[in-house]
């Protein structure tokens, strides 16, 4: 059995001593010949290197602790620029950036909201919206979040 939140704890502990951010650990295609997703990201960006030093020591670390039996492809990059927001620590990372955010369960008659993410609290995103105001969203109404790409 894959123990995907070991692998997270894993990865965690190398981008962190490399001054780098988890965004996300995700595995695709099941235990026996899956795809094992590492996003990382710091302030101005991600570089190849980055990558590649996260891949050495997070395959390195696999290989002794075996969390992920049978064969699978590491893969560690940068989440993109619309990169998604999946847990509470993100809204407080990217606070100040355009997002938008895909309700559960509308609010009112609306289930999609975009604004800059103004932080976190008590379970809530806050997205300011503008003239339309600040918006307080439970974090477990959220079907599904990302930045949006802003040109300047």
């Amino acid at each position: 059995m894959v123990d995907l939140e070991k692998i997270r704890e894993m990865a965690e502990r190398v981008a962190t001593s490399e001054g780098l951010h988890l965004i996300d650990v995700e595995l695709k295609g099941g235990s026996s010949n899956g795809l094992l997703r590492v996003y990382i990201d710091k302030a101005g960006g991600v570089s190849h290197g980055d990558c590649q030093v996260v891949s050495e020591q997070l395959s390195a670390m696999l290989d002794v602790e075996d969390p992920l039996p049978g064969r699978y492809v590491l893969e560690v990059s940068s989440p993109g620029l619309d990169r998604k927001l999946t847990r509470p620590s993100d809204y407080t990372y990217f606070v100040g950036r355009r997002a938008r955010l895909i309700l559960k369960e509308a609010m009112g008659d609306q289930n999609v909201f975009e604004g800059r993410l103004a932080g976190f609290e008590n379970g809530r995103v806050r997205l300011d919206q503008g003239e339309r105001g600040l918006q307080e969203l439970e974090f477990a109404n959220i079907r599904k979040a990302q930045l949006v790409v802003e040109i300047k």
